[in-house]
């Protein structure tokens, strides 16, 4: 099959505190790649009514592109747990060669671990804002 000129371009995240939520994932290796004021007039695509007062920035990890998205001008819904079973992204998996130290890292930078899913080689952590993350050692990824 041809790739019919289809690129993944980045994933998309909505954060409450941008500085905080970018912190969290330059901690973990990600650089900032472009930050952007997002004019109003973007709501029609994003399908919200002006002003949505939001700013953007794009962050790279091993040529894999993480948006977070912060409306500054909308109060939002908030975050609710989704259950794994539930059909849509379920989670973000960051390779890691130390868990120990991966767990300290979420918990020094507002993220929370989630105890009980630890396997001794993968674990569930929270970012800042609740975004389900695997924290993974011990594995590289699928080749074709």
């Amino acid at each position: 099959m041809t790739d019919r000129g289809v690129t993944v371009n980045h994933v998309g995240q909505c954060v409450s505190d941008l500085d905080r939520a970018r912190a969290f994932y330059e901690a973990f290796g990600f650089a900032v790649v472009r930050e952007l004021e997002v004019p109003d007039g973007a709501g029609s695509l994003l399908r919200l009514d002006p002003p949505i007062g939001m700013r953007v920035v794009y962050l790279e990890r091993d040529g894999f592109v993480l948006e977070l998205m912060h409306f500054a001008d909308r109060k939002g819904t908030p975050a609710s747990e989704r259950p794994m079973d539930q059909p849509g992204l379920t989670h973000l998996s960051l390779g890691v060669d130390d868990l120990g130290v991966a767990k300290a890292t979420v918990r020094a930078h507002g993220g929370e671990v989630l105890e009980d899913t630890d396997v001794g080689v993968a674990v569930f952590a929270r970012d800042p804002d609740g975004q389900l993350l695997e924290l993974l050692t011990g594995w590289t990824k699928p080749t074709r």
